[in-house]
């Protein structure tokens, strides 16, 4: 069965309509001031010390000392060594149902630690989002896709991953993803729906329409305050 990108599970769990826009134009670029807050997950340790001059010429989402803060707290955290000295950067995965790239790949533990000789080392693969979170947990796109980045994983090194990260760098805060059964079945869900989809899906028009870039084409009611002012 056709292997489905990451980035086209958390489209469909976001909206299956705007995925078929994005297929039909094969548009998937990643803007560059995105790409540049994604980068930022791979400067913690510089930044966290920063100067406000530094700082304040970063594509940031908080002011340079609310920033600070943030980074300073996020090495408090078990997986900070990990994150800052991933063992895998820019990966690729690919597993039973889908494939892509992985920000970040994590190993915790010591490898070779079981007295058996196993191998103790926890992976856990990282999201890295441009955008703000959401005041807890992670957006439920992001959420899917992680989970997608945590099956392919699984596949890969054949055994169980039962979390995943998902970083906003430009914010300073990680957020865990848990496997639930809940998210699993979001994840089967906008799987189905992305293999599912050879024509436009019906529409959602709700409050994600106001932030899509199909919305116009896409003939929701909603209009943006563009269109509304001329």
């Amino acid at each position: 069965m056709t292997l489905v990108p990451f980035s086209d599970l958390a489209r469909a769990a976001y909206c299956p309509r705007q995925l078929y826009y994005v297929r039909r134009d094969d548009e998937r670029s990643v803007p560059s001031k995105a790409r540049e807050r994604i980068d930022l997950a791979f400067r913690y340790e510089e930044l966290a010390d920063a100067p406000d001059r530094t700082l304040q010429q970063l594509p940031l989402h908080r002011s340079a000392g609310a920033y600070r803060r943030n980074l300073r707290r996020l090495r408090e955290r078990d997986e900070y060594e990990a994150l800052v000295d991933p063992a895998t950067e820019r990966g690729f995965l690919s597993g039973k149902d889908c494939h892509g790239t992985v920000h970040k790949v994590l190993e915790l533990g010591e490898e070779g630690s079981d007295p058996d000789g196993a191998d103790s080392a926890t992976a856990i693969p990282t999201l890295v989002s441009s955008g703000e979170p959401p005041e807890n947990g992670v957006w439920e796109p992001q959420a899917v896709r992680a989970v997608g980045l945590a099956k392919a994983l699984a596949w890969e090194r054949e055994h169980e991953v039962d979390r995943a990260l998902v970083e906003y760098p430009a914010v300073g805060v990680v957020r865990e993803v848990r496997l639930t059964t809940r998210k699993k079945a979001a994840y089967r869900t906008a799987l189905r729906a992305a293999r599912s989809i050879d024509g436009p899906p019906p529409r959602v028009d709700d409050d994600r329409c106001d932030a899509c870039d199909y919305a116009a084409e896409c003939g929701t009611r909603r209009r943006s305050l563009r269109s509304l002012l001329g």
